[in-house]
């Protein structure tokens, strides 16, 4: 798919009544795993994060997905939050998806990645720190990646449904 082609697409559930199982019948074993950045401190900081309720949001780019060759994440869908040994430490639930330019992501949103950013500037140049690394440029398979305001991000929302261990 052309970058030009991708318009904002959004997906989202609300629950304002409060009235979803917040225990959840899965087995957190048969869950895809929703796994933060690479294994290490990033991870650990991430996942802590998540764990503590600052962290509701997460942007990653489409053509992870497309290196993987894994779907887009649906509402309701929920996974298994993987620390850095690998293993479950939580259920999230995606609660919305959007897919749309890097360049458009606003400041509710990466204030809601829970790493203190204040500005969209700051998460836009943590961001790039982390893309433009050596580990995601070889998971890309591509020395030289670099991120445009035009580069396809996939902005994702989510909560904590249950805690394990």
């Amino acid at each position: 798919m052309e970058e030009s082609e991708i318009t904002a697409e959004t997906e989202t559930a609300e629950d304002p009544a409060g009235l979803e199982d917040p225990a959840g019948p899965e087995d957190p074993a048969s869950l895809k795993p929703f796994e933060l950045a690479f294994p290490g401190p990033l991870r650990d900081q991430l996942v802590a994060a998540v764990l503590s309720g600052e962290k509701t949001s997460t942007t990653g780019l489409l053509v992870e997905y497309e290196v993987e060759g894994d779907a887009l994440p649906r509402v309701g869908e929920r996974w298994a939050l993987i620390d850095s040994r690998g293993l479950p430490v939580a259920v999230v639930e995606t609660t919305e998806v959007r897919v749309l330019p890097v360049g458009e992501i606003d400041l509710r949103f990466a204030i809601e990645e829970g790493e203190g950013y204040t500005t969209v500037a700051e998460w836009r140049a943590s961001h790039e720190r982390f893309w433009h690394g050596a580990e995601m440029r070889e998971f890309l398979g591509d020395p030289e990646f670099t991120v445009t305001d035009a580069t396809v991000a996939v902005a994702e929302r989510f909560k904590v449904v249950r805690r394990l261990g």
